[in-house]
């Protein structure tokens, strides 16, 4: 890194400390108040809200419940800078004092808790704080910040539905686009890679006919439980038997439904399930394997009539552009110390962070930001005495999550931030990581 980078870089994170406090507040408060997939109006004014007062000019609705973010400061590239804001239907249990009770109706009009379970409330307040930071000196840089909030990432409509919303038509196009997640790992590493980053996803409902009867009289009936039991075990042989083992598909059977009553045999059931890939090949192969049992094993059953079979959600798999990676990775290593910049797999997780590179024709990177994780007790690769009494669990996945973050938080970001006794560049990268980034694409200053 040329020492006029490194001025630039310096220049922009040394206001970091004085954000610190607010942007904790910011953080609880989101996670105080989660919002579901396209339900983000609250998460979403306090985004627009800190934007303009950043001074960015500010559109909002943007796929519904989309905010846009825009900082024009001279000739120079555009960088946008994506968060997600939606949180998922899970009942937190950390006992935290800013622990979420919230509950809310989902799009099937379910009453259910509601928490950041994914981080987003994270993501938010970091693009809060690099936006801010970036407002903040624009002495030492030239271009275009384009700050992106996007709704219901977790169902993979949010990207689609600025997308669909003319993102690419009402906003400029931008030199790179940029985002970041929170993984699992050890903590302030950060984790990146050249080509495939996350895998594709699919999800399917399957609905099952049969004839129902009374329990007594199975003779009558073409049991649906059956045939649906019969189908989740023959799946499992797509990936085992009908993929080269060099090859990686994921195949799982998340809901099987059906009946109400142990002696009735009910006149239908239902399957869900979800595909990840990472491969378009593989995607291929193992979506027409699918289609392939589920009719086989009903018309094996005698079906009345075939299966339904309902495409639920698709991610797209998401691509690290090269040169733009490495020039992300170079920006990471002049701030970061070597041993925390990480090269990383695929991740079987799925994004849809992917559909604005792919569709704007835009390099794109995205990479992972650690955070540990207290209870997880890993499989064992054999038993042994002190694990064959202790099943592997993650019973405080979420909650010490929070718990960790907080700690962090206080002991990465607040002792080692810039210009403190404590600046050893070991800093959590957080929000910075997001600078450094936006640092090695704004050098025309």
């Amino acid at each position: 890194m040329s020492s006029k980078q490194a001025a630039v870089r310096q220049a922009v994170t040394d206001g970091l400390r004085a954000l610190l406090p607010d942007l904790e507040k910011l953080y609880t408060d989101i996670h105080s108040h989660p919002e579901l997939s396209m339900q983000e109006t609250r998460t979403a004014a306090l985004a627009a809200e800190r934007l303009r007062a950043a001074g960015f000019e500010v559109s909002t609705g943007i796929g519904k419940t989309g905010v846009v973010g825009l900082l024009r400061n001279g000739d120079g590239p555009t960088v946008m800078l994506r968060a997600d804001m939606d949180a998922l239907p899970v009942r937190e249990t950390s006992g935290a004092a800013y622990a979420s009770t919230v509950t809310a109706t989902d799009a099937e009009g379910h009453l259910v808790p509601v928490m950041h379970a994914c981080w987003h409330d994270m993501h938010v307040t970091w693009l809060a704080g690099a936006a801010a930071l970036l407002a903040q000196t624009r002495a030492a840089w030239k271009g275009t910040v384009m700050a992106v909030f996007q709704p219901d990432e977790e169902t993979a409509a949010g990207a689609q539905a600025m997308i669909d919303d003319g993102l690419f038509k009402r906003f400029p196009k931008p030199d790179v686009i940029l985002g970041q997640h929170v993984m699992v790992g050890p903590a302030g590493a950060i984790g990146g890679r050249v080509g495939t980053i996350t895998s594709a996803a699919d999800s399917f409902q399957i609905r099952l006919f049969g004839r129902g009867a009374h329990g007594s009289m199975p003779q009558a009936s073409i049991d649906p439980i059956v045939m649906a039991a019969a189908t989740v075990l023959r799946l499992q042989g797509i990936v085992a038997r009908e993929l080269s083992p060099t090859e990686a598909a994921v195949v799982t059977v998340g809901v099987l439904q059906a009946g109400t009553k142990e002696n009735v045999i009910p006149d239908e059931a239902i399957i869900k399930l979800n595909v990840r890939t990472f491969d378009e090949g593989v995607r291929q192969l193992v979506l027409a394997a699918i289609i392939r049992i589920v009719n086989a094993e009903a018309a094996a059953s005698g079906a009345p009539k075939p299966p339904e079979i309902t495409p639920l959600d698709r991610y797209p798999l998401a691509s690290n552009d090269a040169a733009a990676t490495q020039r992300v990775a170079d920006a990471f290593r002049g701030h970061f110390p070597a041993e925390r910049i990480r090269e990383v797999g695929p991740a079987s997780a799925s994004e849809d962070f992917g559909s604005f590179g792919s569709e704007w024709h835009v390099p794109s990177v995205f990479c992972s930001v650690a955070a540990p994780i207290l209870t997880f007790t890993p499989r064992p690769r054999r038993p042994t005495a002190s694990t064959i009494s202790r099943p592997t669990t993650i019973p405080g996945f979420f909650p010490c999550c929070i718990r960790r973050w907080r700690r962090v938080w206080k002991q990465w970001w607040l002792p080692h931030a810039p210009g403190s006794r404590h600046d050893d560049r070991r800093i959590c990268p957080g929000g910075t990581g997001s600078l450094s980034c936006m640092n090695s694409w704004s050098m025309s200053c």
